[in-house]
C-alpha cells in the first residue's frame, strides 16, 4: 500500500527558511561568551604590556650598545625594532576588536554580520570570537 504525501502548508515551509530572530541567546550564554572575551582581551593585554616592556629593555641595550656598528648592524636592529613594534601594534588592534565584540554583545548586535545581518555559525565564533563578518562577507572582502 503507498503512503501519500501529506500537502506541506504555507507556514510549514516559511518557517524553515526564516532567519533566527536576534537576542535569541539565553542571559547564562551571554555571560559564558562574555566570560571568554574578558578572558580573551585580558590575555591580549598582559601579551601588548610584556611586548611593550621588551620594546623598552631592547631600545634601552640598543642605546648602549651600538658603538662600532656598521650599516649591516644598524639596518639589522631597525628591522628588528621594526618587527617587534609591528607585533604590539597588532596585539592592540586584536585587543581593540575583542573591546568591540563586547559592545556588540551589550548590544545585541553579538554573532550577527555587521553586513548581511545573517547570524555568524558557531564554529567561526568558536575559533575567532570577535568576529563581525559571517564566513561568505569576509570571504568577499579578502578577494577585493
Amino acid at each position: 500500500m503507498a503512503k501519500t504525501a501529506e500537502p506541506k502548508t504555507t507556514a510549514a515551509k516559511t518557517a524553515g527558511a526564516t532567519k533566527p530572530a536576534r537576542g535569541t541567546r539565553t542571559a547564562a550564554e551571554t555571560e559564558k561568551i562574555r566570560v571568554a572575551l574578558i578572558e580573551r582581551r585580558d590575555e591580549l593585554k598582559g601579551e601588548h604590556e610584556q611586548a611593550m616592556v621588551e620594546i623598552r629593555e631592547l631600545q634601552q641595550h640598543r642605546l648602549t650598545d651600538s658603538a662600532g656598528d656598521d650599516q649591516a648592524d644598524t639596518g639589522t636592529k631597525t628591522g628588528e625594532r621594526e618587527q617587534e613594534i609591528t607585533i604590539a601594534n597588532n596585539l592592540a588592534d586584536r585587543i581593540l576588536q575583542v573591546e568591540r565584540a563586547l559592545e556588540r554583545l551589550d548590544e545585541g548586535g553579538y554573532g550577527w554580520c555587521e553586513k548581511c545581518g545573517n547570524p555568524i555559525p558557531v564554529e567561526r565564533l568558536a575559533a575567532f570570537p570577535s568576529a563581525t563578518l559571517c564566513v561568505t562577507c569576509k570571504q568577499l572582502e579578502e578577494r577585493r
